[in-house]
């Protein structure tokens, strides 16, 4: 089964259509990328699988269920997002404490101060940071508390977008590891949108390259190895990244 299908997905903000005809299928515990430049369209696909983006027509399906145009309960269980920007996607009055009991008292869940404790370790984070503020953690830190809001209803799908591009370089390696760890240990599907390739070939198993709105390509995450792209757009992505499009005949 399917840990994610998106079948003929089209995406409008209003009259403008951003993505078009775009066909995945995410088997479950896989990693996959959609990659591209930004504006391709990347992220208006996540949006419409976490019910941010209600302006859609085609088909999603999530864990074998199809979702709605609505923000529906069942799907939040199964599936959550981590934003891009932990600045912006944190409440800033609000302690960290909150932002992790907030989700479980939505869903009606118990044993709440256990649960809150456990996702604090979960993701690196000591008693100590349960009741700061955003303005008194760090960049990554925030970022990990964002990634332990997204984990507590314990989701089986998680949407990534960008997760590290708003991070200092000296920080990004360590969410990317935590990333890679709470997958492997939760058994989690990925779906994460990047512009770097280096995190789709750390991270990742395939990837789709998208144009315009448009998936050009789907391929292995060992083609930023072997060169082993097809599309035009994707062997230029490559080459910009540093890559050789011409390796694969070389060789």
């Amino acid at each position: 089964m399917s840990a994610i299908s998106l079948k003929n997905l089209d995406v409008s903000y209003g009259h403008n259509k951003v993505v078009t005809g775009v066909n995945i299928d995410v088997a479950e515990g896989e990693s996959f990328a959609l990659v591209g430049e930004s504006g391709s369209g990347k992220s208006t696909v996540l949006k419409a699988i976490a019910g941010l983006a209600p302006e859609w027509t085609g088909e999603i399906s999530l864990l074998g269920q199809s979702r709605s145009h609505m923000v529906e309960r069942s799907s939040a269980k199964q599936c959550q997002m981590v934003f891009q920007d932990p600045y912006g996607s944190l409440h800033p009055r609000k302690s960290v404490d909150t932002v992790l009991m907030e989700p479980l008292m939505v869903h009606g869940i118990g044993n709440r101060n256990a649960r809150v404790m456990e996702m604090l370790a979960a993701v690196g984070l000591d008693k100590r940071f349960r009741f700061r503020f955003p303005h008194q953690l760090s960049g990554g830190q925030r970022q990990r508390v964002a990634i332990a809001r997204a984990l507590i209803l314990e989701p089986k799908v998680m949407l990534l977008d960008e997760p590290t591009s708003a991070l200092d370089v000296s920080v990004q390696a360590e969410i990317l590891n935590l990333l890679k760890k709470l997958r492997r240990e939760q058994d989690l599907t990925y779906l994460m949108v990047t512009h770097n390739l280096p995190v789709v070939s750390f991270m990742c198993d395939r990837m789709a390259v998208m144009n315009k709105g448009r998936i050009v390509e789907i391929a292995s995450a060992s083609a930023l190895h072997d060169g082993g792209f097809i599309d035009p757009y994707s062997l230029s992505l490559y080459a910009a990244s540093g890559g050789n499009p011409d390796k694969k005949d070389t060789e």
